[in-house]
């Protein structure tokens, strides 16, 4: 207590009355920095600036804030929101940086933006072009180059080194200067098995007989690769099947008949 009592006096500060006086001195600058920069005339400044900025009409005035750091108190800088009318950008907001000097009736613009408010829409993350390439999206006459890094090819000789691809019996294209990677090899078998001619597919659960069975069937070099060509017209023609796939087409289906010995077409329902 005796030190509380003393230490203002030996350090040379002025006795608690003096220190209330300083303190409500300087909150009445904060007040009247407040005043300011939250009064109808800093309102109106900045609805100027933000319609000389705009080149246009500018909506309803939203509120003001101060900076998240700078603290409810300060008063020093305001920001003033108004609500955008610019074509294209609904939701968004015009602001206006205001700022004034303590002790200074002059109020100082130091920023206009128009920035996205919480309901904006706003355009999708940007993705480079290499990732939004999807398949299907090559045309007649398009252009795409692999990646510089494209995980899919690989030299001969990284193939050679590459002790998966000694297991996969898979050919390669001999007359191309690259070849396929293992696990471009790899990738394009998944693919294969969970697409519209894979193992699992509506067609192949349905089916009476496999592909491996059908004289259409023509397979990838061996039969151990478990894929080959369909060449039949009325089936999947031109496409990579899995050796388990299956349709109605199959080179082994019979011909049903009725009891009467005419062909078995199944009901049918013209919708009359």
């Amino acid at each position: 207590m005796v030190m509380a009592s003393i230490v203002p006096q030996a350090l040379g500060c002025a006795p608690l009355g003096g220190v209330q006086g300083i303190m409500g001195e300087m909150t009445k600058h904060k007040k009247q920095r407040d005043q300011l920069l939250f009064s109808a005339e800093a309102r109106e400044i900045a609805r100027e600036v933000i319609t000389e900025a705009a080149e246009g009409e500018v909506g309803e005035h939203l509120g003001v804030k101060v900076p998240p750091r700078q603290g409810q108190d300060s008063g020093h800088v305001a920001i003033h929101r108004f609500a955008s009318l610019t074509p294209g950008y609904k939701d968004w907001e015009w602001i206006a940086v205001l700022a004034a000097v303590p002790g200074s009736q002059e109020i100082t613009v130091n920023e206009v933006a128009l920035q996205a408010g919480a309901k904006a829409e706003l355009a999708p993350e940007w993705v480079p072009y290499e990732d939004r390439v999807r398949p299907g999206d090559l045309g007649p006459g398009d252009t795409l180059p692999p990646r510089e890094d494209d995980e899919r090819l690989a030299s001969w000789d990284e193939l050679a080194k590459d002790r998966r691809a000694e297991l996969e019996n898979f050919p390669r294209n001999q007359k191309a200067p690259q070849a396929l990677s293992a696990k471009g090899l790899a990738d394009t078998l998944q693919r294969w098995r969970k697409g519209n001619f894979g193992p699992n597919s509506e067609f192949a659960e349905k089916a009476a007989m496999s592909c491996k069975t059908c004289a259409f069937y023509l397979p990838i070099n061996n039969p151990d690769t478990q894929f080959g060509m369909c060449t039949n017209e009325y089936s999947a023609d031109g496409r990579v099947v899995h050796a388990t796939y299956g349709c109605g087409a199959h080179s082994e289906t019979k011909e049903e008949f009725d009891s009467t010995g005419g062909r078995e077409y199944g009901a049918f329902d013209d919708g009359i």
